[in-house]
């Protein structure tokens, strides 16, 4: 199965990149009851991660910036990404998943999206 994305112009060209990269990544990876995939959502103020059963269409477990324990922290992006990482490996670890597939939604593997998955593998999920 194909699928296009409108080559853009200024602006929008950045988001369009990320949709295809996005794509490109997703072709390849699926989450199944045994290895759920993981998956990070950046944007400008937050970082979201999700573990999700794609076979089912369930999400197992999720964290968020937006999170109470997390929301009124101290820190920069990079920390409260971290902070993530610890309470979605925690939240996966309750519900018994052990072992995940790393979605980094088109993203780079650096950043805040590395700061996040260092720190789910450092609470004991393995990729």
């Amino acid at each position: 199965m194909a699928y296009g994305v409108k080559i853009a112009k200024g602006k929008a060209y950045k988001g369009a990149a990320l949709k295809r990269r996005h794509i490109r990544v997703r072709k390849r990876i699926s989450g199944t009851e045994e290895r759920p995939r993981l998956v990070v959502t950046r944007s400008n103020r937050g970082i979201t991660a999700q573990v999700i059963d794609d076979l089912a269409g369930h999400t197992l477990a999720s964290a968020s910036t937006l999170d109470s324990s997390i929301r009124g922290g101290e820190g920069d992006k990079s920390a409260k990404a971290k902070q993530v990482g610890q309470l979605v490996a925690e939240r996966a670890k309750a519900k018994g998943v052990e072992t995940v597939v790393f979605d980094r939604g088109g993203n780079q593997y650096a950043g805040r999206i590395a700061a996040l998955a260092d720190a789910a593998r450092e609470a004991g999920l393995k990729f």
